[in-house]
């Protein structure tokens, strides 16, 4: 049973996958500081520092005036908090726009070197010209041309 689990575990696709996932944790921390480091200040000055996930409908139960969500929940209120799905779609959005440019800037880059490397084999592909008849070829058929003349104009 050892044997088996280590047979697992050495397996390319396991392997891959478990690299993948650790690419996707670091991959997933890059994007949420894009969101929440540069592209949330500049949602929040545009739209007047609103803060959508304190919003919420009192459906039963009784809660003070201006209470905020969790004091709303902590009193035992049923609560509708469209607020925080407003927030939660906002923000899913956001990192799907943020995963769209990363995405789409890496295909472009891919595409810039796929680009480059079949420029380079097109370019290895073409073969030199055979190289010309050297000197002494050239001479030597001067003379055969000029035996032949001779020969021809003897007869």
């Amino acid at each position: 049973m050892l044997k088996e689990f280590r047979d697992f575990i050495a397996r390319g696709n396991v392997v891959d996958m478990a690299v993948g996932i650790i690419v996707g944790a670091a991959f997933t921390a890059i994007v949420r500081s894009v969101v929440s480091d540069l592209i949330d200040p500049i949602i929040g000055l545009i739209i007047g520092g609103i803060d959508f996930s304190d919003m919420y409908v009192v459906l039963s139960g009784s809660v003070p005036e201006g209470a905020s969500l969790s004091a709303a929940r902590e009193e035992g209120a049923a609560i509708f908090a469209y607020g925080s799905f407003i927030t939660a779609v906002i923000n899913f959005l956001i990192i799907a726009f943020v995963v769209f440019m990363l995405v789409k800037a890496i295909n472009r880059a891919r595409a810039a070197a796929e680009e480059h490397r079949k420029a380079a084999e097109k370019e290895a592909a073409v073969p030199n010209p055979p190289p010309g008849p050297s000197e002494l070829q050239v001479l030597l058929e001067i003379r055969d041309e000029l035996k032949k003349r001779d020969a021809s104009a003897a007869s």
